[in-house]
C-alpha cells in the first residue's frame, strides 16, 4: 500500500471562495491544521506578489507542514483573470500570475500549481475552439517556464464552467498539451455530479493523477453526505496513487468542526 497524506485546504486571508474550512489568521490556521494531526497543508493563495511569502515559509517550518499544492482560483473569482479570455492582455496577465506561483511552489519544494476556474469559461460569442487554443497556448507558456513544477489540471462541473468538466475531457486537454509537468487533480465534489462512476472516474485518471481533493456530496467534510469515502480510497491504493487527499470543503458547521470532522473520518478510513 502506497502513502496517502492527510491534508486540508488553507487560504491566505481575506479569501472571497466559500468553500474554505480556514482562510483568517494564517499563523492561527496552520496551528489548528498541525494540531489535528493533518500530515500536508494545501495553500489557496490569490497572488503571492500580495503576501508576506517569508512568514508564510516560517510558519509552515514552525509546524513542520509541507505544501502538496496551491490553489489559484482566486485569481479569477477575485481578479477575473483566465486562460480562456478573449483579452490579450487578461490571459498574459494569468500566465504572469501563474509564473509568480510556480516560484513560489519552487520555494516550498515540490508543491503543485492548481489550474482550476482560471481557465475560465466560455465568453459570448467565443467558440470551444478558440478558447480551447488559448488554454493551450497559456498552459503550455506556463509548463514550460519551469519544467520541474507540475501544473495539475482540475475538471469543475457544469454549473461552475462551461470548460471541461469531466476527467475524460481533462485528460483530452492533458495529451494535446504534451508536456511532463502537466498532471490532473481529481475532486470528489465534482465528480459526483459528472462522473457516472466515481471510482471510475480514477482508475481513468490514474496515468495522469497528481492530487485530489476530497469534499462529500454536500461540499461539506468528508463522511457528512452519500459518498463512499472508504471505495474511494481502496480505488486510490488500487492504482498506487502516493500523493495527498486534500479537504476543500464548507466551513460548516464552523471552520474548527469541519476540520475535525474531516481528520476524524480520513482516520477512520486508514490514513
Amino acid at each position: 500500500m502506497k502513502n496517502i497524506d492527510k491534508s486540508i485546504v488553507v487560504s491566505t486571508p481575506d479569501a472571497e471562495f466559500s468553500a474554505l474550512a480556514y482562510k483568517e489568521d494564517f499563523r492561527e490556521s496552520i496551528s489548528k491544521v498541525a494540531e489535528m494531526d493533518f500530515d500536508v497543508v494545501e495553500l489557496a493563495v490569490r497572488d503571492p506578489e500580495a503576501v508576506e511569502t517569508e512568514q508564510i515559509f516560517e510558519v509552515l517550518s514552525d509546524f513542520e507542514l509541507e505544501v502538496p499544492a496551491i490553489g489559484t482560483g482566486q485569481a479569477y473569482g477575485e481578479e477575473g483573470l483566465s486562460f480562456t479570455h478573449p483579452d490579450r492582455e487578461i490571459r498574459a496577465r494569468a500566465v504572469e500570475r501563474i509564473k509568480d506561483q510556480m516560484d513560489f511552489a519552487e520555494e516550498l519544494e515540490g508543491a503543485q500549481i492548481i489550474i482550476g476556474l482560471l481557465r475560465g469559461k466560455l465568453s459570448e460569442d467565443q467558440s470551444h475552439e478558440e478558447a480551447e487554443g488559448y488554454f493551450l497556448e497559456c498552459l503550455q507558456e506556463c509548463a514550460d517556464y519551469n519544467e520541474e513544477i507540475i501544473l495539475t489540471l482540475e475538471p469543475i462541473n457544469r454549473y461552475e464552467t462551461d470548460l471541461y468538466n469531466t476527467i475524460s475531457e481533462m485528460i483530452e486537454i492533458i495529451e494535446k498539451a504534451d508536456r511532463k509537468n502537466i498532471g490532473l487533480l481529481a475532486d470528489t465534489f465534482h465528480m459526483n455530479i459528472e462522473e457516472p462512476i466515481i471510482a471510475g472516474g480514477f482508475r481513468k485518471s490514474a496515468k495522469h493523477l497528481s492530487h485530489v481533493h476530497f469534499a462529500d456530496s454536500n461540499r461539506h467534510a468528508p463522511g457528512s453526505g452519500h459518498l463512499n469515502f472508504n471505495r474511494i480510497i481502496s480505488v486510490l491504493n488500487e492504482i498506487e496513487y502516493n500523493g495527498a487527499v486534500s479537504a476543500e470543503i464548507l466551513p460548516e458547521p464552523t471552520p474548527d468542526e469541519s476540520a475535525r470532522l474531516t481528520v476524524e473520518h480520513y482516520k477512520k478510513l486508514g490514513l
